[in-house]
């Protein structure tokens, strides 16, 4: 876990940065943006169901799998 952290702190004692090895910063940074990658991943599923969801309501046929794949 992260070891050696330093603050540093304004006139009131109040925590305003944070100083770390430079390889726990490497470490958060790689899980951050794993972490977004995963988020945009999910946020478009999202998005997909929503626009599934929506044309059957509307009665809008979408492409099928097989279509999107004979294109390519």
């Amino acid at each position: 876990m992260i070891t050696d952290i330093q603050y540093v702190v304004d006139n009131t004692g109040s925590k305003i940065s944070v100083i770390l090895p430079f390889m726990e910063w490497e470490k958060l940074n790689l899980e951050y943006q794993k972490l977004q990658k995963k988020m945009e991943i999910m946020l478009g599923i999202q998005s997909s169901m929503m626009e599934i969801k929506e044309a059957k309501k509307t009665g809008v046929k979408l492409q099928t799998l097989t279509d999107f794949l004979d294109e390519n």
